[in-house]
């Protein structure tokens, strides 16, 4: 059975820092490795917004709204992967939600977890 667990939220001051985390269990070594990875967020009366996404091969991808302050990174031994959080705005605030297992670009993300809230203050 998949399952996600994200950790790593809280309450920053605008122009924090937030490192997320999101460990994965249920799946072999060898299919993680080829898993995308990614992260949604979420506000209230908002659709999910998919953030960034770390293919098999280590490649990645953002949207345009957070290029150059996340980073996405994977540690595939520990079956986890991360969301660096630089320079965060309010409008950073949203419940982070890691999803797994893509693997093309035709596919979509099958498991979520329940998220992690981060709250941006001014």
């Amino acid at each position: 059975q998949v399952q996600l667990v994200e950790s790593g939220g809280g309450s920053v001051q605008v122009g924090g820092y937030l490192k997320l985390s999101c460990a994965a269990s249920g799946y072999s070594a060898i299919i993680f490795r080829l898993c995308w990875m990614g992260w949604y967020r979420q506000v209230p009366g908002q659709e999910r917004e998919l953030i960034s996404y770390i293919r098999g091969d280590g490649s990645k991808y953002f949207v345009d709204s957070v290029k150059g302050r996340l980073n996405i990174s994977r540690d595939n031994d520990k079956a986890m992967v991360f969301l660096e959080m630089n320079s965060l705005k309010s409008d950073d605030t949203a419940v982070y939600i890691c999803a797994s297992c893509r693997l093309n670009d035709r596919a979509t993300f099958g498991y979520w977890g329940q998220g992690t809230q981060a709250i941006v203050s001014s």
